[in-house]
């Protein structure tokens, strides 16, 4: 990608550590590095390597959890105050010509608002702003196929509502103590200026969006690693990719190992660095499981993907035209299952029948339905067209110069 014409840009970028926020980010700071912008990335100390390996500067974010727990008991927004404090100091330094947050990451954009530096917001997944009528995000409801099916919906709005405003409220206090003015609309959270939405164009509901809002298409990025030997044999290749985040007993890696053990097919495996306890004991003949592997360069050479539904996988197992079986976990999984399963492009399989049967049988289908794999190898052939990162990176770089121009 050859730099573009104009003066370098000075960008922050900050993303909360979890992989699937911080590697979309770190798919953006290499598209802007390769524009020749000078890009800091502000994530956790564990990406430090990575960041600077991809030209970028690393400061190091303030650690939170993003959700409370009984053991760090502070609520979201006292962390953010606290974290966007800290923040401040780095805005102060670099002065940037803009900001670009993650979603869950306010401490940054708060910070640059302060400052009066522009802000955008990457959205690391479908796009949470649903209109009324629509199923809540993350329930795992399908988009309603006529008006019955939407008035539904639109009886459960006030609830829906009610949390969003809720969520306005807490962020507004927490703008107070920052001395930001009170917002008087919900996802305060979001850039009105420009926001990036880096998901399928498919798999987002057909609704009129909020101004200023760009789906780009996947944010790609992983740390590298080397390729592992697959199953022996010649018959379709599944790829079992657990969550790193959810799913401490591995139910769906015993499930799926058992569940696949008679099937024509040959299963490579990943523990994702979890050790199984108990053990997985004596593997299938059609079996192998191995510490860790790149998606990058083992989904292309698979038929389909068992998954929990993590965004990062879904999406990039969809860009090596391979169909995802998904079996939710948690937190956005059961949203990501239902876009699949809306977009025809893979088999949704729900949490009750993470089975041995319940895999053997939906694996089966995915293989027997010629339409979900013609899907998938579709959305794999517009990633191959549209460069999400540059084409992300082009945006941010406008927004930037707009706003520098408007601030002369």
């Amino acid at each position: 990608m050859a730099p573009t014409p104009g003066r370098p840009l000075r960008l922050l970028l900050g993303a909360f550590g979890d992989p699937g926020h911080a590697f979309p980010m770190l798919a953006l700071a290499r598209a802007l590095g390769a524009r020749g912008h000078m890009v800091t990335l502000e994530t956790w100390e564990r990406w430090r390597e990575h960041v600077e390996a991809e030209g970028a500067a690393f400061a190091p974010a303030p650690e939170y959890h993003v959700f409370p727990t009984r053991e760090r008991p502070l609520k979201p927004y006292q962390a953010v105050v606290r974290a966007a404090t800290q923040t401040a100091a780095l805005v102060e330094e670099l002065r940037p010509d803009a900001v670009v947050a993650d979603i869950l990451t306010l401490a940054p954009a708060l910070a640059a608002e302060r400052a009066g530096v522009a802000v955008a917001t990457l959205i690391p997944h479908v796009d949470p702003r649903l209109p009324p009528g629509a199923p809540p995000y993350s329930l795992g409801a399908r988009w309603p196929r006529g008006r019955v099916g939407r008035a539904l919906w639109r009886a459960g709005d006030r609830v829906v509502r009610r949390g969003l405003e809720q969520g306005r409220l807490e962020l507004n206090e927490t703008r107070r103590r920052l001395g930001l003015r009170p917002l008087d609309h919900v996802h305060g959270g979001i850039s009105r200026e420009l926001a990036l939405v880096g998901t399928f164009p498919q798999l987002e509901y057909p609704y009129a969006r909020p101004p200023a809002t760009h789906i780009v298409g996947p944010l790609l990025w992983e740390p590298p690693y080397q390729d592992v030997a697959l199953p022996e044999g010649d018959g379709p290749l599944v790829l079992v990719a657990p969550s790193t985040a959810q799913d401490g007993g591995h139910r769906l890696l015993r499930a799926a190992l058992e569940g696949l053990a008679d099937l024509p097919v040959r299963v490579l495996a990943t523990i994702n660095r979890r050790v199984p306890d108990p053990p997985l004991g004596p593997l299938p003949p059609n079996a192998r499981v191995v510490e860790w592997l790149s998606y990058a360069r083992t989904m292309p050479r698979c038929d389909l993907v068992v998954c929990h539904g993590g965004h990062g996988t879904v999406v990039r197992a969809l860009a090596c035209g391979c169909a995802p079986v998904i079996a939710p976990a948690g937190g956005d999984m059961n949203e990501n299952a239902a876009r699949v399963d809306w977009a025809g492009a893979g088999i949704r399989l729900p949490g009750r029948f993470t089975t041995p049967r319940g895999v053997r049988l939906a694996v089966q289908r995915a293989l027997a339905t010629p339409s979900v794999s013609a899907r998938a190898r579709e959305l794999a052939a517009w990633s191959a067209r549209h460069d999400a990162a540059a084409r992300a990176a082009g945006l941010v770089e406008g927004f930037a110069r707009e706003r520098s121009v408007r601030t002369r």
